[in-house]
């Protein structure tokens, strides 16, 4: 069954390009909403937390609904600024549709780039909106021409801009009437026809039916090609353009009608079996957590004992509740290709597969943290509150993945960026009344083995305990993360106790000769034993740690650093000094494009050379130089220009002592 009446969508851009005035016009225009709220006042209704009212920006992705031509529309608003990608990860996995806003002025930016790339290949349909028309310095021209040539070639105008940056811009609709009159004004070089004969080509392109009655007849109507393009929208075939400013209300209502005409409706059955996931959790004074579920497949109810597939555990619902906002109408039911918000289970967290794995989608990830900090607490009677609320915190974002270290009373955590920082620190003193402090932040490295060798363990004393481990180490490609494979018999090692050694090797590769997580390596188990009798069920989580420990020490490791892609526009005459920052800075760069006094230089840059780099441009600039980055990846760092992390617990390359430790046999720790 297909649910023609809703629409599960996203509205996602880089930040300042209007995503939030674009919901709250949205908001407006379906009567959700009496008066229209602005980001630069904090008074907009998608920015509800005092950080977001203050700052003008959003940090967390809010979910509404409203109905616009009998259908209900899901919402999810997403921050723009790089520091909080994550919100925007797990939302882009529950889309069925997603508007990406690029502004007239500023064109495809670097959190554009990297946005669109999670939407192509999420294969997410998605309408591209142009923004700010009526600004000066528009230039739709070159926004569409960096489209599709940063984008994708299949950006389809549906739409043309008249009198672009100025008062008088009007939206005229290619498919139908236009949004304003022309205001006696002539279509100017038959720039409307040639657009409209632009359109039909592109859509018969991908239409043989359409394209043979097109050169039959000379002509298409426009329910016709309407009808194709929506199609043609579903499968990620063309991406229709759209034009207007959120600012001023131009386009939106046009805006909000082709959302609900091209983008797909969710697709599933309410009596196939349930298959859901949570992409989001809140947490409720009085009723506790509050897990957002996207479903797939069947349907909730309230009562309904539901099977978690990533926990292996069952949990009662108590509630279900439809989202606007801050508020909440309860509704009891959640039905296929719903969003909603389910109450009273304790266990759940983000990313959680409810019932059957069928429907859903990838995981898909924008970008890891690259900066750790510690968090300290202002009063020493204070510190078991924050430990409360920093795990509280890490549940509801997992990238923060809080380290605890209960012997040196020590928190750690992982950001984004320093504008993460003042977030947090505002919502520990708003929410949790907690007053806390953050040391520097410093660079998360990561290690690679250097070259091929092997590893190997026999733990088989004190008794009783039995588990040959040997495995093979070898480089991965960039990116790969861990591989692992066995070529191991079962009468060798048991299967189960072959997925005990797949299952350690995460926590074993978290520190490595230099104390940093292991990565972009396959591990083989090539041999190995366990006892019939005096193998017990642990001994292999015992010995990989110590076979991997001593394979990397015959393979060595290399040094990773994190990686920036960056973009530099300044004037001309501030070039030499800029060059010669970027070689300060270990950057690789391409050869500078100077053009109308105005100097713009691309390429990598570490990030622990580049932290402080905004702000030493701007001084050398007169704040007139325009620095843009997105996380590139990690490549290899000599450890003379990176740093080692102190190794935590016991090292596996300490037998005795890492026995001891593993049997909870060692005490002081």
């Amino acid at each position: 069954m297909q649910h023609k009446r809703i629409r599960n969508m996203g509205i996602v851009a880089h930040v300042d390009a209007g995503k939030t005035t674009i919901t709250e016009h949205f908001l407006y225009q379906a009567g959700v909403i009496r008066a229209l709220g602005s980001v630069d006042k904090g008074t907009s209704q998608t920015d509800w937390l005092e950080v977001e009212k203050t700052r003008g920006i959003s940090v967390r992705a809010a979910t509404t609904a409203l109905e616009w031509r009998k259908t209900r529309i899901n919402l999810i608003d997403t921050p723009g600024h790089v520091d909080f990608s994550s919100e925007v990860e797990r939302s882009l996995r529950v889309l069925d549709g997603a508007i990406l806003v690029i502004s007239a002025v500023e064109g495809v930016q670097g959190q554009t780039e990297v946005l669109w790339q999670a939407l192509e290949a999420l294969k997410i349909p998605t309408i591209l909106f142009i923004n700010k028309v009526d600004r000066i310095g528009s230039d739709v021209g070159r926004v569409l021409d960096d489209i599709r040539k940063s984008l994708t070639p299949k950006a389809t105008p549906v739409q043309i801009v008249m009198e672009q940056g100025s008062r008088d811009v009007s939206i005229i609709d290619l498919l139908g009437k236009s949004q304003n009159k022309i205001k006696d004004k002539e279509d100017p070089n038959n720039a409307i026809k040639k657009c409209r004969e632009d359109l039909i080509e592109a859509v018969s392109e991908q239409d043989e039916e359409l394209l043979t009655e097109y050169l039959d007849n000379g002509t298409i109507s426009a329910q016709q090609i309407g009808n194709s393009l929506a199609g043609q929208v579903h499968r990620c075939r063309l991406y229709p353009v759209l034009y207007g400013s959120a600012i001023e209300g131009t386009g939106m209502k046009e805006l909000l009608s082709s959302a609900v005409s091209l983008l797909p409706s969710p697709t599933g059955e309410e009596d196939d079996p349930l298959s859901g996931i949570v992409f989001r959790l809140e947490r409720d004074k009085t009723m506790g957590k509050v897990a957002y579920v996207r479903l797939y497949n069947g349907m909730l109810r309230n009562r309904d004992s539901v099977f978690n597939h990533t926990k292996n555990l069952e949990e009662k619902v108590s509630q279900i509740r439809q989202v606007h906002l801050q508020k909440r109408l309860d509704t009891g039911i959640l039905k296929a290709g719903d969003i909603g918000a389910v109450y009273g289970w304790n266990h759940v967290g983000i990313g959680d597969i409810l019932g059957s794995v069928q429907g859903i989608p990838e995981e898909y990830n924008l970008a890891s943290p690259h900066l750790k900090v510690q968090v300290y607490p202002t009063r020493d009677s204070d510190y078991v509150l924050l430990v409360e609320a920093l795990q509280e915190l890490a549940d509801e974002d997992p990238l923060l993945q809080l380290e605890w270290l209960k012997n040196e009373r020590e928190m750690h955590i992982r950001i984004m960026g320093t504008i993460q920082l003042e977030v947090l620190f505002n919502m520990l003193s708003t929410r949790f009344g907690i007053r806390a402090s953050f040391g520097p932040p410093s660079v998360i490295y990561k290690e690679t083995p250097t070259n091929t060798g092997e590893g190997f363990e026999a733990y088989t004393m004190p008794k009783p305990c039995w588990a040959v481990v040997k495995l093979l180490i070898e480089p991965g490609e960039r990116g790969s993360g861990l591989v692992f494979h066995s070529i191991v018999g079962p009468n060798q090692i048991l299967p189960r106790y072959q997925n005990h050694v797949e299952k350690c090797l995460p926590d074993a590769l978290k520190q490595g000769l230099y104390g940093w997580e292991v990565t972009d390596l396959k591990v083989t188990l090539i041999d190995g034993e366990h006892h019939k009798f005096h193998t017990h069920p642990m001994d292999f989580f015992v010995a990989t740690p110590m076979a991997i420990m001593n394979g990397l020490v015959n393979t060595g490791t290399t040094l990773l650093e994190p990686m920036l892609d960056f973009r530099i526009s300044a004037p001309e005459d501030s070039g030499g000094r800029i060059m010669g920052d970027l070689v300060q800075m270990r950057s690789e760069f391409d050869a500078p494009v100077i053009s109308n006094g105005s100097f713009t230089v691309t390429g990598k840059v570490p990030v622990s050379t580049s932290m402080e780099y905004p702000v030493r441009l701007s001084s050398i600039t007169g704040g007139h130089g325009v620095y843009t980055t997105r996380f590139s990846g990690y490549q290899p760092c000599p450890i003379e220009f990176g740093a080692t992390s102190p190794r935590r617990g016991v090292n596996p390359l300490d037998k005795s002592k890492y026995i001891l430790y593993a049997r909870n046999a060692l005490t002081g720790l």
